[in-house]
């Protein structure tokens, strides 16, 4: 079977978010044709039933036929109709629940969240589960799960991004290893993928840049007003391509094709041995360099040239100092 090229392909994270707007839509709304409902998500019809035909896999061992979801689509209508699963009520363990708890307590108290009224009254049903015993000491516990200061940054940020106020930080970046001060122009916060993101406009690079709101160790607002540049927020890559980024090309095996899922890509290449090859846009190797680490056997690297050799460093530099 010869190599199948694809060019920007959708991310399964991007495809999932799709569905749990749109699943819900349509269970509500049973027979909407397609067009209606590709036109109302914003969508091709192609694009809706690539994503319904996911459904047809979805569901829990041992995948009989009240264990899968069922999309029927008949004369250009769509029907879905639910896994018996879905019926049933969640059944959360004590400590799933307390953290689910601690992490929404933090979260709602962050100024302006829309999503507030109902946050605050599933949090109360959470509380009446959990007891009184369990919640005693909440606001250390809530400063043990990320609250406290890391939710005071965020509202201060969405503060900042509402009042177009450029702010100072001072940023961990991972991709480096190293924290920097520099003042951005925030201007859309929102969340992708379990965390909290601000795309601004960084003074220090003179360019559009993404920062994760818990990595920024403090904010200073400095009373300057900026005029937006209308940059993307929700939904948007969670990469922002520079001009000196590294070109990076992968061959996955099939135990770490979740890079292309997780990372952006700018190429994705189909091999007949059943391993998928990317080109990873990087705008510093080190934190490349950690995750062929963490991948092992399951990644070659094809280029740059000299990749192996620091990865093979690091991997020296990592035993000696775990002893």
């Amino acid at each position: 079977m010869p190599a199948e090229d694809r060019h920007a392909p959708a991310k399964a994270s991007e495809r999932l978010r799709r569905l749990l707007v749109v699943v819900p839509y349509l269970v509500q709304h049973p027979g909407t044709s397609v067009e209606d409902a590709a036109e109302l998500f914003g969508l091709t019809p192609a694009d809706l039933v690539a994503d319904l035909d996911l459904l047809f896999v979805s569901g829990l061992p041992p995948y009989g036929p009240g264990d899968l979801i069922d999309v029927d689509i008949q004369d250009g209508r769509i029907w879905i109709s639910m896994a018996d699963y879905f019926a049933r009520p969640v059944r959360l363990t004590r400590s799933e629940a307390l953290s689910l708890y601690l992490r929404g307590t933090a979260l709602a108290t962050v100024p302006g969240l829309a999503e507030a009224p109902a946050l605050a009254s599933a949090l109360a049903k959470l509380a009446e589960g959990l007891g009184p015993d369990a919640l005693g000491d909440l606001p250390e516990r809530v400063e043990a799960a990320g609250g406290g200061r890391a939710v005071e940054v965020l509202g201060e940020l969405r503060a900042a991004a509402s009042e177009h106020e450029r702010v100072r930080i001072e940023y961990y970046a991972t991709s480096g290893a190293e924290t920097t001060e520099r003042e951005i122009d925030p201007e859309e916060v929102f969340f992708a993928i379990g965390n909290w993101y601000v795309a601004a406009w960084d003074h220090r690079s003179d360019a559009e840049r993404l920062f994760r709101a818990d990595r920024i160790h403090s904010l200073e607002r400095t009373g300057l007003r900026f005029e937006p540049r209308g940059l993307e927020g929700a939904g948007r890559p969670l990469y922002t391509p520079g001009h000196d980024d590294v070109a990076v090309t992968l061959r996955l095996a099939p135990g770490a094709r979740w890079v292309a899922e997780y990372y952006e890509t700018t190429r994705e290449l189909e091999l007949e041995d059943g391993r998928l090859e990317v080109d990873l846009p990087a705008g510093r190797l080190a934190w490349v360099e950690r995750l062929l680490l963490r991948l092992g056997e399951d990644v070659d690297v094809v280029r740059p040239e000299g990749l192996n050799d620091r990865v093979r460093d690091l991997a020296d530099v990592t035993r000696k100092r775990y002893g």
